[in-house]
């Protein structure tokens, strides 16, 4: 895999979406959020075409590598076959051939060693960006989670201010139609209102409770 890419992989794995929401400030920060999981998906799709290709280049060496091993072995019998008949040409002919495989086999190992050395760098990093997705597609759900709480909790707020204003309305309106007919009064007109009745109606308490402590003082003093 090229280097490019493999250092675009770390730096998506390194990187944190919950910090890049605390980052955005775009008018449409899910649509940010969302073209970042399409460019996970681009480095996905990127790691696999580079798997493929390393998958069928470790199959053409081990193909290339179980074929040289099957030829060396049909030279050992054809040479014990030419020793046989006193064919020195043929045995000579057979040793060069296997020399030179002998030569290519530990090159096809060590590639194939790195091919799947490679191969298991690869499906780990598919692994991590696919597990990078889940997670960044976790902190978008959240976000918009948090967001419709905020809107919500936004207008349940709105909604319980209009209720208690209508509430004390509707008190203030009883409060008027009741002192009209009781006093023939307009509330209007003798400037009446419902925070003047409740301080009223403290002074009134407060009278009586001071009767009370006088005459109980009273009854204690023998008067």
């Amino acid at each position: 895999m090229a280097d490019s890419l493999r250092a675009r992989v770390a730096r998506v794995i390194a990187g944190s979406a919950h910090a890049l929401i605390d980052k955005i400030e775009d008018a449409a920060p899910i649509a940010m959020l969302e073209q970042s999981v399409r460019e996970v998906d681009q480095i996905i799709d990127e790691v696999r075409a580079e798997l493929g290709l390393i998958a069928a280049n470790r199959h053409l060496a081990q193909q290339q590598h179980l074929s040289l091993n099957r030829e060396h072995e049909q030279l050992s019998i054809s040479l014990a076959t030419a020793l046989a008949e006193s064919r020195d040409d043929l045995a000579k002919a057979a040793i060069s051939r296997q020399l030179d495989i002998e030569a290519q086999l530990p090159i096809l190992e060590t590639s194939l060693a790195e091919q799947g050395g490679r191969e298991k760098e690869m499906s780990g990093f598919v692994d991590a960006l696919l597990g990078k997705k889940r997670e960044m597609e976790t902190a978008i759900g959240e976000f918009e989670a948090s967001r419709q709480a905020a809107e919500t909790n936004a207008a349940m707020t709105a909604s319980g201010t209009n209720a208690i204003g209508a509430k004390l309305s509707a008190a203030q309106s009883s409060f008027d139609r009741t002192y009209r007919r009781q006093s023939g009064l307009s509330p209007t007109a003798s400037g009446t209102t419902m925070e003047q009745a409740a301080r009223l109606k403290e002074l009134s308490d407060l009278a009586r409770d001071n009767k009370i402590a006088e005459r109980l003082a009273a009854l204690k003093s023998g008067k």
